[in-house]
């Protein structure tokens, strides 16, 4: 059974938190880069295993790194919103929220949108829906959390990720030591179970 992290989950039954049918597909995704000294290293490590995933990135990182948005996507992965700033959306205000997301969408092409903290308010998420759709998570393995050793790091990533799950790990230096030990094994660990990492893909919505 997957664990959801949040309550957020119960609240927003209608947003993305897995792909239902995706038999042995897995959906990879990294949020708060581009970074330039972490971001070509996860780029080379996905070639390894053959695997894309999705970078929901930070606009204004994306601004000031266009090369690394062009080299994410010429490699065939995805690029989503992930804001303008790191803002949460439990404090603050909605017009303001929205406006942080259509400015990071200046700098990053994709209709696909993820809050940081994963915190969002209702009237957030009616308005944001209409442009975007708000990709969450259903594995969360905390490589951003001092708390747990990167040995829990990998164990939730390789004990709650199931066919269909969207596993969030993060390209910023915060979370650089355990990605660097969990990425790799994350890869390999499915891979020989036979199953394909694959990156999140829309259409806009009507």
């Amino acid at each position: 059974m997957i664990k959801k992290e949040h309550l957020a989950a119960k609240l927003f039954k209608n947003l993305t938190w897995h792909f239902a049918g995706k038999e042995n597909e897995l959906f990879l995704t990294f949020d708060d880069g581009p970074n330039p000294e972490l971001t070509p290293w996860i780029l080379e490590t996905l070639d390894e295993f053959d695997a894309k995933a999705t970078f929901f990135c930070i606009g204004g990182k994306a601004e000031k790194y266009p090369d690394l948005i062009e080299r994410i996507i010429e490699k065939g992965h995805s690029i989503g919103n992930h804001g303008y700033l790191h803002m949460d959306g439990w404090v603050t205000q909605t017009e303001r929220y929205v406006k942080n997301i259509q400015r990071a969408a200046q700098f990053i092409n994709s209709d696909l949108f993820r809050p940081p903290y994963g915190r969002i308010r209702p009237r957030q998420a009616q308005r944001i829906k209409q442009e975007f759709n708000i990709i969450m998570w259903d594995v969360l393995p905390k490589d951003f959390d001092k708390s747990i050793s990167k040995e829990d790091c990998l164990s939730r990533a390789l004990t709650y990720a199931e066919s269909g799950s969207i596993i969030v790990l993060h390209d910023n230096m915060k979370a650089e030591k355990k990605l660097r030990y969990v990425l790799p094994l994350i890869l390999k660990h499915f891979n020989d179970e036979g199953y394909v990492f694959n990156p999140i893909e829309y259409k806009k919505l009507v």
